[in-house]
């Protein structure tokens, strides 16, 4: 299918670190926060807008808030009239909102799309937020431990275990790289968290156990965001030069997405002869790297994963094909995946240091791709980073999506 034709003029995310609740602001003023960043960025008015997607998985949860299709309207009256719909599909979500609005820019239905994806999770206590988040399993048929999705990732690296060996030292490691590179970002969640070499080990104590093998810092943060891009049509980009003038802007080159049951034990029973754990979240990568006519992941400057825990970003790291299946130890060991390594991973933290806005992580992915391939990601910047991967993962792997980033000619 080649290149897509699809470009992104701008982007926001908000500061993760924000506790909105305590700061008395609903999903009236994020969206409305996360809107004006957006188009501000973008150098687009509101006016211009051709469709609205909106990214959200568990707005009616922890908020009793539906109908968020409707919400950029509600706060923005110059999109009253624009057609608009939420996207929900767990923490791929904001992925899944892109992927709707480029497909309604490829048919030719618009020129211009606002997407964003809002979370609000930090209204409920950390045990009621655990239940909520659980609603992307299947409900009734997957046992019911209290924290549903540190057991499932506890079983991903088990499986890891049975199959390769895997020394949980190496997911701490990832930990430890995550919240070492969200220290450079001004967005991240963890930013100015005060943390020991003692929380990066089995330290019972310091680093306890929360379910399995899964650890607090194995963990993603409990997040309250917003994150938005503009995507416009080669069409578009003509005939407004200035849009992405000055190395502005980027084109999706490539992207994928693949769907598969919600059991994580179907998935490892039905993977248990082949090369990796997860074919499809493989698969779903390697799409993206084929649609945008590139051979392998070192072909791109980094990627943006999503380690929901570090069992994930374990997983990832071997499914993008950074290493061989079972072996993304390696990585981790040789520092491959540092901000100055051969691929790097989440240079701004990922979503163990970042933060996890669940259904606007897809977006704020594909923000900090934007912020690499334009070079303007500050402190987290990586050299050269021309090409950046997402790979978006919701619920036990039941939907991945991927896509490729490039920056605009200087």
């Amino acid at each position: 299918m080649g290149q897509q034709g699809i470009w992104v003029l701008g982007g926001y995310r908000s500061d993760f670190a924000r506790n909105l609740t305590r700061e008395g602001i609903a999903f009236d003023g994020l969206t409305a926060e996360t809107v004006r960043g957006t188009l501000a960025d973008a150098r687009v008015r509101a006016a211009d807008i051709g469709t609205v997607h909106v990214g959200n998985a568990f707005g009616q949860l922890f908020t009793g808030q539906g109908h968020l299709g409707a919400m950029p309207a509600t706060v923005d009256e110059d999109l009253w009239g624009r057609p608009a719909a939420r996207h929900e599909a767990a923490c791929a979500s904001g992925s899944i909102a892109i992927l709707a609005a480029m497909a309604e820019l490829e048919a030719g239905r618009y020129d211009t799309a606002l997407v964003i994806g809002v979370e609000l999770e930090r209204t409920v206590p950390g045990d009621t937020a655990a239940q909520h988040l659980g609603a992307a399993s299947w409900i009734g048929h997957e046992g019911a431990p209290k924290y549903v999705w540190p057991q499932a990732f506890s079983d991903v690296a088990d499986e890891y275990d049975r199959r390769y060996g895997l020394d949980d030292q190496h997911l701490h490691a990832f930990a430890e790289l995550a919240m070492r590179n969200a220290k450079d970002n001004p967005a991240a969640q963890t930013r100015d968290w005060h943390v020991g070499e003692a929380s990066f080990s089995d330290d019972d104590e310091v680093n306890p156990v929360v379910s399995g093998r899964t650890r607090r810092t194995d963990c993603s943060q409990v997040t309250d965001g917003g994150a938005g891009v503009v995507l416009a049509t080669d069409a578009w980009v003509r005939d407004h030069p200035g849009s992405v003038a000055g190395g502005r802007g980027a084109r999706i080159t490539g992207w994928g997405h693949r769907t598969v049951g919600l059991p994580l034990a179907a998935k490892l029973e039905r993977s248990r002869d082949e090369s990796h754990v997860m074919p499809h979240v493989r698969d779903a990568f390697a799409d993206a790297i084929g649609r945008a006519g590139l051979g392998s992941v070192d072909d791109l400057g980094a990627v943006e994963v999503h380690d929901c825990f570090t069992a994930s970003g374990y997983l990832a790291i071997d499914h993008t094909g950074i290493t061989g299946p079972g072996e993304s130890w390696k990585a981790i060991e040789s520092g491959d995946i540092e901000r100055t390594g051969r691929i790097p991973v989440n240079p701004g933290g990922g979503l163990i240091g970042g933060g996890h806005p669940v259904g606007a992580t897809g977006v704020r992915m594909a923000v900090d791709a934007l912020r690499q391939v334009t070079g303007t990601a500050g402190a987290t910047q990586v050299e050269g980073a021309h090409r950046v991967g997402t790979l978006n993962i919701g619920g036990s792997t039941a939907t991945t999506c991927s896509l490729i980033l490039e920056g605009a000619p200087a």
